[in-house]
């Protein structure tokens, strides 16, 4: 059974707890090295299940963590999408397995190439809080495709949802198979410096050079799917009102608390006016209310409110002009529901655009031409998305050929995740590696090249002593 909660309450439980279930694992792949496909499909079959089965209390601890989240948001965000995943690669991965025949240099013929995909062993999860079934299923889903056992390491902010995810995992799958344990800063440090076949971390960027030092001692392949500040490029081309629609959508799931969130938008000085019109007017529609709205997410914890407060008394401590889009007049008094706020004539050295902003503040630029837009994203570092409105296809393609991103969205924001056929994953500070789909198998796979002779050898021909005539025509007609 995978142990409970209140079992590794203590930090040295949690470290022996993490040892004993490495050693577990690690013996337990070598006595299985290579599931089959149907042990393979049965396991992300019972996957499934536990996810359909545990839903609701998923959805209620969720809630709990956030103090707020709407039932519906984690239904579709985090259930949803975990089952689509699932789903994709149960149907795909026997393909996925199969041996990959390769082409054979005539010099080393007559005999046979393949490449087969072997299971890493043993993957280490890592979890953060903003999307803990989610960011703790799929990457599981992509392990158990491609053959592996895992440990998931779970945030220390969603106790909730980790002790559901502890129970619903320990019911389905033997701890020597998948085992799920959280901790605090000393448990995960311990955790990213273990000899894992495979490590897939989700979080910050600035988590993610400790956690990627520490695999680095131990030669440890890793997968970061970090974060950044996320453009959202609105052009003359684009449509205004579907363009707020999406906004919204981006900017408020979650309370802008995804990493892939748009960040902040570009958009021509002379649409700004409407653009912000239509981005009040939909948010009023889709949040009437917010403080006692149960669709209206709230800050996951005092420390993130404290940092967003922070960052948005610093913007306007140095000229900002703040608009908090708070139709009702709320006060969020003892809530840690902040409202969307809108924010212009922001400066580069104020914290809300030197930083991921993680939240639901939105700083709204004017620029004159895409050149300039170009210009000020490869300035800084490289984001994990980049969303663009622009229904013209040569600018479509000028925004893709010139600047670097994780992945793009156009004429939406987020819903490239959800492409279950697509990698997904950052590039530079925004993320190593990519995982997803058949991305996701072939990332905790072992790409092991295979050449085979048969009973007649010719490579005999060019063995030692040098000198011979068969060495002769290779220097005439081969290396030339």
């Amino acid at each position: 059974m995978v142990a409970t909660a209140a079992q590794l309450t203590d930090e040295q439980q949690q470290l022996t707890y993490l040892h004993d279930i490495f050693a577990k694992q690690k013996s337990a792949y070598l006595d299985a090295p290579y599931p089959s496909a149907k042990q393979r499909q049965q396991d992300l079959d019972k996957l499934a299940d536990a996810l359909r089965e545990f839903k609701e209390e998923l959805c209620q601890a969720v809630n709990k963590d956030f103090s707020c989240r709407a039932e519906g948001e984690t239904m579709i965000a985090e259930i949803m999408v975990s089952l689509e995943g699932i789903k994709y690669n149960r149907k795909h991965l026997k393909k996925w397995m199969k041996p990959s025949k390769r082409h054979v240099n005539p010099l080393f013929a007559p005999a046979s190439n393949k490449v087969v995909f072997q299971p890493k062993g043993v993957v280490g999860i890592m979890v953060p809080w903003n999307y803990p079934v989610q960011l703790a299923v799929a990457p599981l889903a992509a392990a158990l495709a491609a053959g592996n056992r895992a440990v998931i390491k779970m945030s220390e902010f969603t106790p909730y949802t980790n002790e559901v995810l502890y129970r619903m995992l320990a019911k389905y799958f033997p701890e020597e198979q998948v085992a799920v344990m959280s901790g605090e800063a000393a448990v995960g440090a311990e955790f990213s410096s273990m000899h894992w076949d495979h490590l897939l971390f989700t979080g910050s960027t600035a988590v993610a050079r400790h956690v990627m030092s520490a695999c680095g001692k131990n030669l440890v392949p890793v997968t970061l799917e970090l974060g950044g500040k996320s453009p959202c490029i609105v052009t003359q081309k684009g449509d205004i009102k579907a363009a707020a629609k999406s906004i919204i959508f981006g900017k408020a799931t979650n309370a802008g608390q995804t990493c892939i969130a748009p960040d902040y938008i570009l958009c021509p000085q002379d649409l700004i006016p409407e653009l912000k019109a239509e981005i009040a007017d939909y948010y009023k529609q889709c949040y009437p209310t917010l403080k006692n709205n149960p669709d209206y997410t709230a800050i996951v914890n005092e420390r993130q409110f404290h940092r967003l407060t922070s960052v948005l008394k610093d913007a306007e401590d140095k000229g900002a002009q703040v608009q908090p889009l708070n139709h009702a007049n709320e006060d969020f008094s003892g809530t840690r529901k902040i409202p969307l706020t809108l924010v212009e004539n922001t400066r580069s050295d104020m914290s809300i655009m030197e930083d991921e902003i993680f939240g639901p503040l939105l700083p709204i630029l004017p620029y004159s031409d895409l050149n300039e837009v170009v210009s000020f994203i490869n300035k800084g570092p490289r984001p994990l998305a980049l969303y663009l409105f622009s229904h013209d296809k040569r600018e479509q393609d000028f925004i893709l050929e010139n600047t670097h991103a994780g992945g793009v969205t156009i004429n939406d924001c987020l819903t490239h995740i959800a492409q279950d056929d697509m990698p997904f994953g950052g590039v530079g500070d925004s993320g190593i590696g990519a995982y997803h789909g058949k991305e996701g198998f072939l990332s905790l796979s072992h790409a092991k090249s295979v050449h085979k002779k048969g009973r007649i050898n010719l490579g005999s021909l060019v063995h030692a002593p040098y000198g011979r005539t068969m060495h002769k025509l290779i220097y005439k007609f081969m290396i030339r």
